[in-house]
């Protein structure tokens, strides 16, 4: 397996006319780490992401991957290095998972590849460790909101990189799917030696699965770092614009939130 992948991001500005959207973030994501980025909507955390997978290129600055400038790559080739879960996609009638799941082939294996029949052993791998192998015939159509968020990061795993974003893993998700979804994640890192950057508006979840949390607010980063020294009330405060209160889980001692009402934004 090749060793895991940093991420660096270097004085990035990034809007559209009339509406920055970064304002000059810097960031470095250590090889195997998983970072859990939050804050409020509209502060840049999904066109961070967009930006890290190559899909976006920044108006100044620049993100490398293992020290390699994705402006120098195609979205192609950015894509056989890092794997974007998107936060939704609508299902693609009369598509089977097995399918669907090929699909994460294209940066590897390009248009000619995919014509061809049968799964290689990147995909039956994706398929088992996501633990949906035995549903690769069912339509995704006919799969429940947790069950096609799993098939879809089967999806992202089948690209094959050392470098896992997801956007909202949990939106429309319920408790349970969520933990599945989070749960399966870290396993995944784990066992494959992946770096992993995911956005959550749930802070609960990301004090607790996360082992870094990085804050956005107005297009920068405004607080870095593990979960038992970020989450605070003044926290809550300046990022989520609540107050609140913050104590401890007691088994296993990650913060927990108790939000008390909205502040002013």
């Amino acid at each position: 397996m090749s060793e895991p992948v940093g991420i660096s991001v270097e004085g990035v500005h990034f809007g559209y006319p009339g509406r920055p959207v970064l304002r000059g973030v810097d960031l470095t994501v250590e090889p195997g780490e998983l970072t859990a980025l939050v804050g409020l909507n509209g502060c840049g955390k999904s066109t961070l992401l967009r930006l890290t997978a190559g899909l976006l290129r920044p108006g100044k600055g620049r993100v490398l991957l293992g020290g390699q400038d994705l402006a120098g790559l195609s979205r192609r080739a950015a894509a056989r290095r890092v794997a974007l879960l998107h936060q939704s996609a609508p299902a693609v009638p009369g598509m089977t998972v097995r399918q669907l799941v090929r699909q994460g082939r294209y940066a590897a294996r390009g248009p000619l590849g995919m014509l061809r029949e049968g799964d290689d052993a990147v995909v039956r791998r994706a398929l088992e460790d996501v633990g949906v192998a035995g549903w690769a015939d069912r339509s995704v159509e006919g799969l429940s909101g947790g069950e096609r968020q799993r098939v879809r990061l089967a999806m992202a795993l089948a690209q094959d990189t050392r470098v896992l974003l997801l956007d909202e893993p949990t939106t429309y998700l319920d408790l349970h799917h969520q933990l599945d979804v989070l749960r399966t994640v870290v396993r995944l890192r784990e066992e494959r030696g992946l770096t992993v950057v995911m956005v959550l508006h749930d802070l609960a979840h990301a004090a607790r699965f996360a082992e870094r949390i990085v804050a956005l607010r107005d297009g920068r980063v405004v607080a870095d770092g593990a979960p038992e020294e970020v989450v605070t009330p003044g926290f809550l405060a300046e990022v989520l614009r609540v107050a609140g209160r913050v104590g401890r889980d007691p088994e296993g001692n990650w913060p927990v939130c108790y939000p008390d009402h909205p502040l002013p934004t």
